[in-house]
């Protein structure tokens, strides 16, 4: 597998990149810091998308879903519950399976940057209350949304296998970064995109205030509101929007949020016949780099007021830092902060304080 290489950060800045076996790539810039691969016959036309939450037919269901409501959250509710239905025959039929869309703070709240909304759980937070609550039997998350701990009384053991982790460049008049003229605005929610495009890129803006959903994303981009934008491929992926795609960029160009392209589901942690259903569906590949980003997370106390980003992956049955493991839970998650901590100790006190 290629490794991964960056240049270190100046005093501002720090990066740890991992090689070997298996891999962890950490990466946190300051602020004031932060070549792409051009698709063939890049698209200009930008084109949308809409998923519709269905309907069950019979009154009482046997399995409900909770979910967001953006097209995006539908289909990953849609691609779990298809599973489901899948396994399971008695889930097969009409009606057995209700999903239930709830909306969250991050979903209410589209006028503010979500680093000045500030706290954790802004687009999980409703969904956990209503699973405790017995409103729904199962949560399906973005796992790069989910907070690193889990809401007493709930448990996630389960994550369905990882997408594609890349960034994708969407633009109508360049095909990459390195193309935008000086001054070119570049339309972005994260910090952590902001954080590396500056980096490599100063010359460049960012409209952090460059909220909802990917529809809405490419649509104010086709009103000229910024002239390019940066969204996760596994999204767009899982919509069937890739023709929006100008090009996409490299881990190194661009590393990953933490469990970026994995869906997490949860259950409450009494419920065995849901955690049963839930352990059918799970992908240890996938479950074991996203607890050893999570890890590193946690360590680094992360959130969306943070612009960090990780990402551990399988190669040669090994994963493999500045130390070394078995690629077992317990072993990942000790592997993931011990890179927390490295990238603390290298970045000194006040690092996040902007």
């Amino acid at each position: 597998m290629e490794t991964l290489a960056s240049p270190l950060c100046t005093t501002h800045g720090g990066l740890v990149n991992f090689f070997g076996g298996g891999s962890v790539s950490v990466l946190g810039f300051p602020l004031q810091h932060l070549k792409t691969q051009a698709l063939p016959d890049s698209k200009k036309k930008l084109s949308f998308g809409v998923i519709k939450a269905s309907v069950a037919k019979t009154e009482v269901a046997l399995l409900r879903i909770g979910t967001r409501g953006s097209p995006l959250a539908l289909a990953q509710a849609h691609e779990t519950r298809d599973k489901l239905m899948s396994s399971h025959p008695e889930l097969a039929e009409e009606g057995a399976i209700k999903i239930v869309v709830i909306k969250t703070t991050g979903d209410k709240i589209l006028s503010q940057p979500l680093a000045d909304i500030g706290g954790k759980g802004l687009f999980t937070k409703e969904i956990d209350e209503a699973l405790i609550n017995g409103d729904i039997d199962i949560a399906v998350h973005s796992m790069k949304d989910v907070p690193t701990y889990l809401p007493e009384k709930t448990i996630l053991p389960c994550n369905l296998q990882r997408e594609d982790v890349r960034d994708a460049f969407i633009s109508l008049s360049a095909s990459s970064l390195a193309e935008l003229p000086a001054g070119s605005v570049v339309g972005t929610a994260s910090l952590r995109r902001k954080s590396q495009i500056l980096h490599r890129y100063p010359s460049l803006k960012v409209e952090e205030n460059f909220r909802g959903n990917v529809q809405t994303r490419l649509r104010k981009l086709k009103e000229g509101v910024v002239q390019a934008t940066l969204l996760a491929l596994a999204g767009l992926r899982r919509l069937s929007m890739t023709e929006n795609v100008t090009s996409v960029l490299s881990i190194d160009e661009m590393l990953p949020a933490v469990a970026q392209g994995a869906i997490g589901i949860s259950c409450r942690s009494n419920d065995e016949n849901m955690a049963s259903y839930l352990a059918s569906l799970n992908h240890e590949e996938t479950q074991l780099a996203v607890v050893c980003e999570r890890a590193f997370l946690e360590t680094l106390d992360g959130s969306c007021r943070t612009p960090i980003a990780g990402y551990a992956y399988k190669d040669d049955d090994v994963l493999e830092t500045s130390r070394k493991g078995p690629y077992v839970f317990e072993d990942m998650v000790m592997m993931g902060k011990d890179a927390g901590k490295e990238l603390l100790s290298k970045a000194g006190p006040g690092f996040f304080d902007f």
